[in-house]
């Protein structure tokens, strides 16, 4: 629907049939455990419900396709600037809520509207074009190589917590050009923010450590997004480019897991364990598509606030208060039982739609498919340690996220050494080709001074330094 033709495609609500209804909690275990169950509940409502997304945090969730591309298409009735959020504005939220960093108004092209959005979105999608894809799929590859290392000859894993939580933290430091030091905090903060671990902690480091990679890459720039957004003839001050990698490392890192462990347990539960999936059985593509159109990594997102009070076929939506998108709900919606027999693979909303649909689609794509092919093919035998049915899945109103995905196989030597030796001082080139690990016999121990504990990022830089 074209909000732009002059046209006015909502009347002016009568009345409101959610008023006096209880919110349905979003970040309990229930709903983690079953969530089509309570999205059925919903579409027994209407096409929209009250929700809570985390304690004194209320929000209106649309549970049906149509509804869902009517709000996602049509800007000028459904603004993404957070400053219109009335109850926050109000002081009616908690400002330790969980929920707020991924909420709360940052300049970024996720969270403002009309030529802002335009002129940030540029940015963004024409740095994400340098991208060199044969370079990212050896980056994803060499990753891989590395943390299936640490755990191959265990001969059981957590592919979640070992695997596809550390790939994209570890890749993305990577592609955005971060020394060891800044990489290890912005790791550490980052999966605090989405795990819901001191988040006010956590933002003021992840801010922190961002503000310094900006003040580095302009001294020292790179082949990396962070120096090619810096050089975009926009022109981003250092907020706007703290907060463009924000919104690009929170949609890149934590969606990114979830799409590789949930098809990773997808293919794993067709397969049981059968060898089948390297030839005549699921596809790594498919399983993929089948995880984007059934159980996609980001379930409900996309916060907008209307204008004016709306009535959505029938149901109110109260001016600069938020209304959700739940992807998953309108990608499972009944109504496209018949028409997605027809439907393109990617005509499912799990990357959104409208103006800000997600700019880095075909990249996250070729990270998974790499990441996912790479584990299969390196741990032929592979097989879930447990029933497919008694996985756990992590509560939040946001993610459909695994606890763990543990797996069981045959040990086997690591390909490569893990030895870590001295770091270097900043991320190799995202375009040069990746150097040899250094053999441990070659690490002079005896010239080593105390050092702190290192983080993944450090660790890996060490492996694989000039």
């Amino acid at each position: 629907m074209d909000s732009s033709s002059g046209s006015t495609p909502y009347s002016a609500p009568s009345g409101c049939p959610m008023h006096g209804e209880r919110q349905t909690s979003l970040y309990g275990p229930e709903f983690a455990a079953d969530p089509q169950r309570v999205y059925d509940a919903f579409r027994a409502h209407g096409l929209a419900a009250p929700i809570e997304l985390a304690p004194g945090v209320e929000a209106t969730l649309v549970v049906q396709h149509e509804a869902a591309l009517r709000v996602l298409q049509n800007p000028s009735y459904f603004a993404r600037d957070s400053r219109r959020w009335a109850a926050l504005r109000e002081g009616r939220v908690p400002m330790d809520s969980p929920v707020l960093p991924m909420m709360m108004y940052r300049p970024n092209c996720l969270f403002t509207d009309g030529t802002e959005h335009l002129r940030l979105r540029k940015a963004v999608t024409e740095s994400l074009a340098r991208l060199n894809t044969t370079r990212l799929s050896r980056d994803v590859e060499r990753i891989a190589d590395y943390l299936i290392d640490q755990f191959v000859e265990r001969g059981s894993a957590d592919l979640l917590g070992d695997y596809a939580k550390l790939l994209p933290l570890l890749l993305f430091n990577q592609l955005f050009g971060c020394p060891g030091d800044i990489g290890d905090r912005l790791t550490r903060s980052m999966s605090a923010i989405f795990d819901g671990v001191d988040v006010l902690r956590a933002n003021t480091e992840l801010t922190e450590c961002l503000m310094e990679l900006v003040a580095l890459k302009r001294r020292q720039p790179g082949e990396d997004i962070t120096s090619w957004l810096i050089q975009h003839p926009a022109g981003l001050r250092d907020e706007e480019l703290k907060d463009q990698l924000v919104m690009l490392m929170g949609a890149g890192v934590e969606p990114e897991r979830n799409l590789i462990a949930n098809a990773l347990l997808l293919m794993l539960s067709r397969e049981t364990g059968a060898p089948q999936r390297r030839g005549t059985g699921m596809l790594v593509e498919d399983a993929i598509d089948d995880v984007l159109w059934n159980n996609p990594p980001i379930a409900n997102y996309a916060a907008h606030y209307p204008v004016q009070d709306i009535d959505l076929g029938g149901v109110t939506l109260k001016a600069d208060s938020p209304v959700l998108i739940s992807f998953a709900a309108a990608n499972s919606d009944p109504a496209l039982t018949d028409a997605r027999q027809t439907l393109s693979k990617g005509a499912h909303l799990a990357w959104g739609a409208g103006p800000h649909v997600c700019p880095a689609k075909s990249p996250a794509q070729l990270i998974a498919l790499t990441a996912i092919e790479k584990v299969l093919n390196s741990v032929p035998d592979l097989a879930l340690a447990v029933a497919p049915a008694s996985v756990e899945w992590r509560p939040g109103p946001f993610h459909r996220a695994l606890v763990s995905l543990p797996v069981r196989f045959t040990p086997a030597p690591a390909r490569r050494s893990s030895a870590v030796p001295a770091a270097p001082s900043s991320a190799a080139p995202l375009r040069e080709a990746a150097p040899e690990p250094v053999p441990s016999a070659s690490y002079d121990r005896t010239a080593e001074q105390p050092k702190k504990a290192k983080g993944w990022w450090s660790s890996f830089l060490d492996v694989f330094r000039v």
